[in-house]
């Protein structure tokens, strides 16, 4: 099955790819790799704010990652001139969980992304990755993920 098609069946429309917010580029195309900057929490309401472990549960958080999932595939299809099946697998991802000291489940927070990725683009979707927690994110947002793709 397509990636355009499990998407749909997912009921998942990609929106256009979120431009930069400073003075960086949001993806970077080297030989057969796409580097995607950042992507923070938000969805058609605006950024998903907030603190694990303080005003988020790891639930909560794990919305916020899925959130960052559709914004790295739309950034995937714009580095890829709008063909996403160019994508051969997602290589890594790392995320970072604004939380508190004592929060401890930065996994299951971006385990949301994760879990989009094997769902959406299947066997290709598989990664290695890193979540770590952070003192406090851009905007006061929850999660921000960045990846880096095998591209055709």
């Amino acid at each position: 099955m397509s990636i355009e098609a499990r998407l749909k069946k997912l009921g998942v429309t990609l929106p256009d790819a979120p431009a930069p917010a400073a003075n960086y580029v949001p993806w970077v195309k080297t030989g057969n790799l796409l580097f995607v900057s950042g992507q923070i929490s938000a969805n058609s309401d605006g950024f998903i704010t907030g603190k694990l472990g303080e005003t988020m549960t790891a639930e909560e958080g794990a919305e916020a990652a899925k959130s960052c999932a559709i914004s790295l595939l739309a950034q995937l299809k714009a580095g890829c001139d709008g063909d996403i099946e160019r994508l051969v697998r997602v290589v890594k991802l790392v995320g970072f969980v604004n939380s508190t000291p004592e929060f401890g489940d930065q996994p299951k927070v971006i385990n949301g992304c994760s879990d989009f990725m094997v769902e959406a683009l299947g066997d290709k979707g598989r990664h290695s990755r890193s979540a770590v927690s952070a003192a406090s994110l851009p905007f006061g947002v929850a999660v921000e993920i960045e990846a880096i793709f095998e591209i055709a």
